[in-house]
């Protein structure tokens, strides 16, 4: 388990089919070693804090190995980033990695808080229309980590599991029923019981539950 690269952006106002368009997405390989603070990476940034940063989604991480599958797919060269990604790691896929799940990078501890939820913004960088529902269908959408103890991550850096969730719901499961599997209510129950489960989520599964009668 490692990391591959660094990646950081500052948002920018970019030009899409004749509107203007404020976005973060854009995350660029760095060399250096950055240090991570509870809400984000040094030189990185969120447009839209309504939906993206905060605690629950310091660091966004996008594992290596889905970039052959989309490079297929859109017939071209992806560099580390594409995915609005801060993190592109290798060895730490969606159906291995755990909602709750603690691993140490060098001295930072972080936790797994949430997959990742594509928006529209990646398809606009893209310009690939479909983006949003072809992340959910393959399951490749990448996660979130919560910061627990604050520091500076390496390029080389590897990724130690310290402790596995005791809930064992891994990301992959997690996707399956956010978007397959809607009125699945034992598993919508189990997954918002989920203590590190991000609060945005556990409050779309508990409303979920509330309109399935649960």
């Amino acid at each position: 388990m490692e990391i591959v690269s660094i990646n950081v952006g500052l948002p920018q106002t970019i030009m899409y089919q004749g509107k203007e368009l404020v976005t973060g997405i854009y995350k660029y390989p760095v060399s250096s070693s950055l240090r991570v603070s509870k809400t984000q990476l040094d030189g990185d940034g969120q447009a839209d804090l309504t939906l993206h940063g905060g605690t629950d989604k310091a660091l966004c991480v996008y594992p290596e190995e889905h970039y052959a599958h989309w490079e297929q797919v859109l017939a071209q060269k992806l560099e580390a980033g594409t995915f609005g990604e801060n993190l592109t790691v290798r060895g730490l896929l969606e159906d291995q990695v755990c909602i709750g799940d603690i691993y140490a990078i060098d001295d930072v501890i972080v936790q797994v808080s949430q997959p990742r939820q594509p928006c529209h913004k990646l398809a606009k960088r893209l310009d690939w229309g479909d983006a949003v529902l072809q992340v959910q269908e393959t399951g490749y959408t990448g996660y979130y980590l919560r910061v627990l103890t604050e520091g500076v991550i390496s390029k080389n850096a590897e990724v130690k599991l310290i402790v596995r969730d005791e809930a064992g719901v891994t990301v992959a499961y997690a996707n399956q029923i956010k978007y397959h599997e809607k009125a699945n209510i034992e598993a919508a129950q189990q997954i918002a019981a989920i203590q590190a489960l991000s609060a945005s989520w556990k409050q779309s599964f508990l409303k979920r539950l509330a309109e399935l009668g649960a």
